[in-house]
C-alpha cells in the first residue's frame, strides 16, 4: 500500500518534463519549489530537506530557468494589484465619510469608551442641591468624646 504522502503527490507528465506537486512538511530532494498558496519560492539545499508549512500548503518543483519567468510574473502581479487595492480602500473611506456612516460608528464607539464622570470633578464634596450633613446623633458625639479622651491619655 502507498503511504499518505505518496497519495498526495500528483504527477503531471508532458513530454520529457515531469512536474510533481508536493505538500508542506514533505521530505524532498534539492531544488526550487514554488508555493501555490503563498506564491513564494523555497530553496532546498544539496542534501535535500523538508518543505515548510502545514500539509495543506502545496508546492511545485520548478526548474531553475523557469524561475526567471515565474518570479517576475508574481512580482508584477503584486506591483499592479497593491496600488489598485490602495485606491479602492481610499474610495471606500471617502464614500463612507460622505454618506455619514463614520459619524454613526464614532458616536457609538465614543459612548462605549467614554468614562461616566467628568475629569477633575470633586465627587467627594457632594453635589449642588444635596442636603447638608444631618445633625450628629448624641451616641456618635459620646463616642467621639471617648475616643478623644483615650488619645490624650
Amino acid at each position: 500500500m502507498a503511504s499518505a504522502a505518496a497519495k498526495e503527490q500528483c504527477l503531471i507528465t508532458k513530454g520529457e518534463h515531469t512536474m510533481t506537486t508536493y505538500s508542506g512538511n514533505s521530505k524532498v530532494k534539492s531544488g526550487y519549489y514554488f508555493s501555490t498558496n503563498t506564491l513564494g519560492v523555497e530553496v532546498i539545499g544539496e542534501e535535500g530537506g523538508t518543505l515548510p508549512g502545514p500539509a495543506s500548503t502545496k508546492y511545485v518543483n520548478v526548474p531553475f530557468p523557469a524561475l526567471f519567468v515565474v518570479v517576475p510574473v508574481v512580482g508584477l502581479t503584486f506591483l499592479m494589484a497593491l496600488p489598485l487595492i490602495g485606491f479602492g480602500l481610499a474610495g471606500y473611506a471617502i464614500v463612507r465619510r460622505a454618506t455619514g456612516h463614520v459619524a454613526t460608528g464614532a458616536d457609538a464607539l465614543a459612548a462605549t469608551v467614554a468614562p461616566p464622570h467628568a475629569t477633575g470633578a470633586a465627587y467627594l464634596g457632594g453635589h449642588e442641591g444635596e442636603k447638608e450633613n444631618e445633625k450628629v446623633s448624641p451616641e456618635v458625639e459620646k463616642l467621639e468624646k471617648e475616643v478623644s479622651e483615650k488619645r490624650k491619655s
